[in-house]
This record gives C-alpha cells, sequence and structure tokens, in this order.
C-alpha cells in the first residue's frame, strides 16, 4: 500500500474544513484536484473515507485524517529542519498565544533589538494548535504557547520528541466572576463548588482541558466566547454571564472582575516555548530563558 504525501494533505483539509472548496482554497489546487486526491486514496485503500453529500468522513476517513495529521506534522518537522541547515537568516519570527506570558516575550524582544539592532523580528498572535503547526513547518522559529495544566503536567501539544517544549513561566489559577458574585469574597474556591454555577469558556485563550478532567460537572452548557481578546472576556465575565479560568495576572489589577484563587483541584497556568530540536542557536529562545519571569504578577519560573 502506497500513499501520496500530497493525498493525505488533501484527505485532512476535507475533514478538518469540512468542505473540498475550503480545501482546495487553503491548499492551493483546485476543487477538482482535490476531489481526485482524495478519491485515489479510497481506491488505494479500497473504501470510502468521505462522503460527499454532505461533506462528511467515513469512521475510516476520519481515524487515517487523526494519522495523517501526525505523519504530516512530523515531515514538517523534518523538512523544517534541514532547512535550517542552509544559510542563516538576519530575523527572528515568533507566534505566542495571547496569555503566554506577554510581559516575557515584549522583554526578549526588547533584549534582541538592543543587543542586534540590525535583526529584524516579527511577532505574531495565534491559537496553541496554530503555533503548533507554524514551528513545525517553519514558519516561526519558536512559539510561546499556554494552557492550565496539573503542577507537573506539561502542555501535551505535540508528540513525545517532536518539538522542543521548554516551561518559561507559571502562574496560579483564579477563578474570575463578577464583583456582585456571591462566592467574590471567599480566600479560595473548589470547582466542585460551582458545579452549577454558570461559565464562560474561552479556547482561543486558554486550555481548561486539565480542569475538566478533574472536574467535568461545572461546564454543562458554558457561554463559548471564541474570540481571543482578554478584555472581551472579563466583560463577559464581568457583566454576570459566568466565571472564567485564568492566570492569576491576567485579572489582578481589573476592576470588572474578582479573581479567587482556585484551591481545588491544584491546578497551574503553564506557559512553555516550542522550538524544533536540532539546530543553530536561536537568538530568541536564548532571550526569553533570560528573563526574569517572577516579575510577572504570580508567576514563578522553571527551565
Amino acid at each position: 500500500m502506497w500513499m501520496e504525501v500530497r493525498d493525505l494533505r488533501a484527505l485532512l483539509a476535507v475533514v478538518r474544513l469540512g468542505s473540498f472548496t475550503a480545501a482546495a482554497q487553503a491548499l492551493g489546487f483546485t476543487q477538482s484536484a482535490i476531489s481526485q486526491q482524495v478519491a485515489a486514496l479510497e481506491a488505494e485503500l479500497g473504501q470510502p473515507l468521505v462522503e460527499r453529500r454532505p461533506v462528511r468522513p467515513t469512521p475510516a476517513g476520519r481515524r487515517l485524517a487523526e494519522h495523517a495529521a501526525h505523519v504530516l506534522l512530523r515531515l514538517d518537522v523534518a523538512r523544517s529542519e534541514l532547512a535550517r541547515y542552509r544559510a542563516g537568516r538576519s530575523e527572528v519570527r515568533v507566534a505566542a498565544t495571547p496569555l503566554a506570558t506577554p510581559r516575557v516575550l515584549a522583554r526578549a524582544l526588547r533584549r534582541l533589538r538592543s543587543t542586534q539592532p540590525e535583526l529584524k523580528v516579527s511577532a505574531r498572535t495565534t491559537t496553541n494548535a496554530a503555533a503548533l503547526e507554524a514551528v513545525a513547518t517553519g514558519a516561526v522559529d519558536a512559539a510561546l504557547v499556554n494552557g492550565i495544566v496539573g503542577p507537573n503536567e506539561p502542555l501535551h501539544l505535540a508528540d513525545a520528541g517532536l518539538l522542543s517544549s521548554v516551561q518559561v513561566a507559571t502562574a496560579p489559577v483564579v477563578v474570575a466572576l463578577e464583583p456582585a458574585h456571591p462566592l467574590a469574597n471567599s480566600r479560595q474556591l473548589a470547582l466542585e463548588s460551582l458545579a452549577d454555577a454558570p461559565w464562560v469558556v474561552a479556547p482561543g485563550l486558554v486550555d481548561q482541558g486539565a480542569a475538566r478532567r478533574h472536574h467535568p460537572a461545572p461546564w454543562r452548557e458554558p457561554v463559548l466566547y471564541e474570540g481571543a481578546d482578554l478584555a472581551t472576556l472579563l466583560e463577559l465575565v464581568g457583566a454576570g454571564l459566568g466565571a472564567a479560568l485564568l492566570p492569576a495576572w491576567a485579572c489582578a489589577a481589573d476592576s470588572r472582575v474578582i479573581g479567587v484563587p482556585l484551591g481545588s483541584p491544584h491546578l497551574v497556568h503553564r506557559t512553555e516555548l516550542l522550538t524544533l530540536r536540532p539546530g543553530e542557536t536561536n537568538p530568541l529562545v536564548e532571550a526569553v530563558l533570560s528573563q526574569s519571569v517572577p516579575a510577572v504578577p504570580g508567576a514563578t519560573s522553571a527551565t
């Protein structure tokens, strides 16, 4: 059995985007070409992978897409690692999620510009998933990502050994509440005590997977904020639409909300730096890891 990388990319795009047209636009092919590539896979495997009307993967197609995501990511990493053996660039590119300890990134970039004023620096805001792909494909040199996890738990964004992942900072987790909330004056809160409380969930800002694994009950029918703007999330919480889990520094001095320390389960907000594993010294990595992270309120460093 032989599967073309191009065909796997086509299948993965169709499954992720739910459309042959959208997949074609994303990959730079015609819709007919994407359809032919998926059909080639189906002929090779002897079974349908995508239902056409409506467009949705079959169970076999969904499973193959999961495998394809891992395979293609590894191929992208390999290509990016080899590219680093070419002549070096006078540019540093970084991606960061909105809550990935932004002060660390700002100070790192300032240090880079002060020591290498000729260095071109570009930064972009992104999501965890997009940051992982950007590092793997070489679109950026490094990425800062974040999430809420157990105190000794990594973010688990990539397969073990695929990328280098270094903890940059941790911060206490708080439950953000509107000031008028009856629990706003509590010394600390347990998630189980908020089982019937409304929540505002913002996956583009912070991954709350660990909290959901520890206590799934409090997350019934949350308000979903699909943006990545912290100010908007705080407005939603402050308006009484629900509570939110955030790093302590994110709402420490904001009058719109009250941040009550999360006592149980014991979770932390973790920021990690993602880079390719081998290659030449990355000046951005050195600058980030040299920062005094405890200067961020409620944060501690660990490298």
